[in-house]
């Protein structure tokens, strides 16, 4: 059985913010609008993943006489061929459909780009909203301040203040949910110690044999990867690590995987299937997630942290070739007494993947380097 801290198991997460931002996700996730307010402002937000023509004519008929702007991040922006430092705001005109819309949010290039101002604060957190959903980094959104709309007791209301302090107060709310012996086929014996969140996240925590948390315990960072992970995919190297990660462990007498739902470097699973069909027109896999309005990576490992503080496993050896993730976790309190590469083989479907990677990012690993020398 693995102790955790008596605190960890009580520790309590709520209030009237944290709850608005909840039901605002789940209005989101079912592509319901959203009041996102701040001061002077109450912006009326929708999602635009999942936009038809009927979504958009009752959005449109619930803000009139306003006219909804298309609401996009800074990176998106940028991608589209403006000049931006924040996320900006597209004005809209009645021949703009939904198809047009989608195009103007998803597609690799665009036609026509319409006249852009940066957005304001409250439509600003209407996206931070729609991210943390895993949605489409979009929204359509009309500032209806004294509005009808804005008084209409059936829109969830959210303030974005509470938006911004989301993701750190859910990984204050993070507790053990439940731990159980789970022996693999390989003969590996390991225990799974499942935690939860106060949005429905479960992080897992899979100790590896039997670690000596007194010293440097050696921990692999692990995000969910359906395609590689369960599938065995060949466009990246996620599976390939995750098992070289449980041998190196077992090897080692020990050690943790944290397996974090943080799919497509923190995009979801939708977005990264998007990311992969702009990659099949060209892009490499950071400029994929920048053209569709993300950051190269939007992993946040502060959750990471947390639980290895819960294990109490706070000086580690961290297996990884990414040096973000010594730098985040470095940052967030972990100390870092060492770092080992995971060498996974090189394919000629994740070849492309795997360069980027290296020369783009910083990723630390012998092959890479050869490849890089060598890249015919």
């Amino acid at each position: 059985m693995i102790e955790i801290p008596t605190g960890a198991r009580s520790a309590l997460f709520g209030g009237k913010g944290h709850t608005s931002v909840s039901r605002g996700l789940a209005e989101f996730h079912a592509r319901r609008p959203v009041l996102v307010t701040a001061t002077g402002e109450a912006m009326l937000a929708l999602p635009v993943e999942g936009l038809d023509r009927q979504r958009l004519s009752e959005f449109a008929a619930l803000c009139a006489p306003i006219i909804p702007r298309l609401i996009i991040t800074e990176w998106r922006a940028l991608a589209l061929g403006l000049k931006a430092s924040t996320p900006m705001a597209l004005a809209l005109s009645a021949g703009d459909d939904a198809h047009r819309i989608l195009a103007l949010v998803a597609d690799a290039s665009a036609d026509r780009v319409p006249a852009a101002r940066p957005a304001s604060r409250a439509a600003i957190a209407a996206v931070q909203l729609i991210k943390i959903s895993h949605g489409l980094p979009a929204v359509l959104a009309a500032d209806v301040a004294g509005h009808a709309a804005a008084c209409d007791e059936n829109i969830i209301r959210v303030e974005a203040d509470t938006v911004a302090r989301f993701a750190d107060d859910a990984i204050g709310s993070l507790i053990v949910a439940s731990e159980a012996s789970v022996p693999l086929t390989s003969g590996t014996s390991t225990r799974f110690v499942v935690f939860r969140d106060a949005i429905g996240g479960s992080p897992v925590a899979i100790i590896v044999g039997k670690p000596d948390f007194r010293a440097a315990v050696p921990v692999r960072l692990h995000s969910a990867c359906l395609t590689g992970d369960v599938f065995g995919s060949r466009r990246c190297d996620c599976g390939d690590q995750l098992r070289l990660a449980l041998v190196r462990l077992e090897e080692l007498g020990g050690g943790v995987i944290l397996y974090l739902a943080q799919e497509g470097r923190g995009l979801g699973l939708a977005n990264k299937m998007r990311t992969y069909r702009l990659q099949d027109h060209g892009l490499d896999t950071i400029d994929a997630n920048t053209t569709l309005g993300f950051d190269d990576d939007e992993r946040d490992y502060g959750i990471a942290a947390r639980m290895l503080e819960m294990l109490n496993c706070t000086r580690i050896v961290l297996l990884t070739n990414n040096p973000a993730k010594l730098d985040g976790l470095a940052g967030a309190g972990i100390d870092i007494a060492g770092r080992m590469p995971l060498e996974a083989p090189i394919n000629a479907d994740n070849r492309r993947y795997m360069i980027a990677k290296a020369e783009r990012s910083g990723h630390r690993f012998d092959p890479l380097a050869a490849l890089l020398a060598n890249p015919s």
